[in-house]
């Protein structure tokens, strides 16, 4: 089985895949959001695609450590993905892993209008790379 992630934005949402190994993440595609039915529907066919029996999806507390809006926004995505996902559903605290993708982008000198949708793609496999790093760290104790 394999594990997606999500970043889920208002305008698109960041896919990563975990390798077979669950070793590290590699992002894949970014959804251009239209409305959340059709969100729903690719996000599921990603998932049967990839068979992900798990999805990972950033959880955008505040940086104080708050749920604000966009958490509570981000409550409401889940628990509709949860209805037609039939696998299990992590949330990760995301906070700045938008921010951290933008820099390594701007780093490796990504054009603006290249990082548009990669910086999602790049994201996910961030939320995915710290999901995948406590995992192994809950295993080995």
């Amino acid at each position: 089985m394999s594990i997606l992630a999500l970043d889920v934005g208002t305008k698109r949402i960041g896919v990563a895949v975990a390798d077979p190994s669950h070793t590290f993440a590699m992002p894949v595609e970014t959804i251009e959001r239209t409305n959340l039915d059709a969100d729903l529907a690719r996000i599921v066919a990603l998932a049967e695609s990839y068979q992900a029996g798990e999805l990972v999806i950033g959880d955008p507390v505040t940086l104080s450590g708050e749920r604000g809006i966009a958490a509570r926004h981000m409550d409401a995505f889940v628990e509709r993905l949860a209805r037609v996902f039939r696998g299990t559903i992590h949330r990760v605290d995301e906070r700045l892993t938008t921010a951290q993708a933008t820099k390594t982008m701007i780093a490796a000198d990504v054009s603006r209008k290249k990082r548009k949708g990669a910086v999602d793609r790049l994201a996910a496999a961030l939320i995915l790379e710290s999901f995948l790093g406590r995992r192994r760290n809950e295993r080995s104790q």
